[in-house]
């Protein structure tokens, strides 16, 4: 494996899907890419699925019913073999057609939506996997370019006067409404895209895992701008 990605050792780079599952993370690493140029007409798949919603899940038989050209059906057999491959390695993909996602607005001194910097957790042993084909990327962070929201002292004050308990019932409450899972990126933070094509494997919070979970946000929609993710 080959690290790419500026000097980046958060990143590790493969060439196929076998790779991609079967690496281990280890140390800083905690974000396998397996790189890759596609080919196809996306934004024609894009632009022929129907949006029912905000976010609309898109199934084999929806892609299957589309009509499309040469480019187009070239798009769909790529996002058919990576639902496939996927399913096949034991995951649960998911194909989303991406308007935005909902907004946290609750409180005005903490965010806790996936616009927000944050890990995913898992009570069992599990990785995060997506893709974007087709408009803006997510984002990643290295651990030590970010700060847990919850140890921020004015967001903990805040959130201690939101609770009003005890100190041990406090932190069974940061977890339960996933507080403990958000972060905030530090000054002169770099940020990678992760790119529109690339299929990756995110680190999770889990019991048995080797590495500190993968930092990450999704990238805030611009109006009339939609994404077509692979994710599970």
């Amino acid at each position: 494996m080959k690290q790419i990605f500026s000097d980046s050792t958060q990143i590790s780079v493969v060439s196929t899907f076998s790779q991609l599952v079967n690496s281990n993370f280890q140390g800083d690493m905690n974000a396998i890419c397996w790189h890759r140029e596609l080919v196809g007409d996306f934004k024609e798949v894009v632009t022929k699925l129907e949006l029912k919603d905000n976010i609309t899940e898109v199934s084999v038989e929806d892609l299957l019913a589309l009509q499309l050209s040469e480019q187009g059906l070239v798009a769909r057999e790529i996002l058919l073999k990576d639902i496939q491959q996927l399913t096949d390695f034991g995951a649960s993909p998911s194909l989303n057609l991406l308007k935005c996602y909902e907004r946290d607005e609750e409180f005005d001194f903490i965010s806790t939506d996936v616009y927000s910097y944050h890990v995913d957790r898992s009570p069992i042993e599990t990785d995060t996997f997506l893709c974007t084909y087709y408009g803006p990327a997510s984002e990643i962070l290295p651990s030590d370019q970010v700060q847990q929201k919850i140890v921020i002292p004015e967001i903990r004050e805040k959130l201690k006067e939101l609770h009003e308990g005890s100190e041990a019932e406090f932190e069974k409450f940061l977890e339960e409404y996933f507080f403990d899972l958000h972060y905030q990126a530090k000054p002169n933070a770099k940020p990678v895209n992760l790119g529109t094509g690339h299929l990756w494997r995110l680190a999770v919070d889990h019991p048995t895992q080797q590495a500190l979970p993968c930092v990450h946000r999704a990238p805030i929609e611009k109006d009339g701008e939609y994404r077509l993710l692979l994710i599970c």
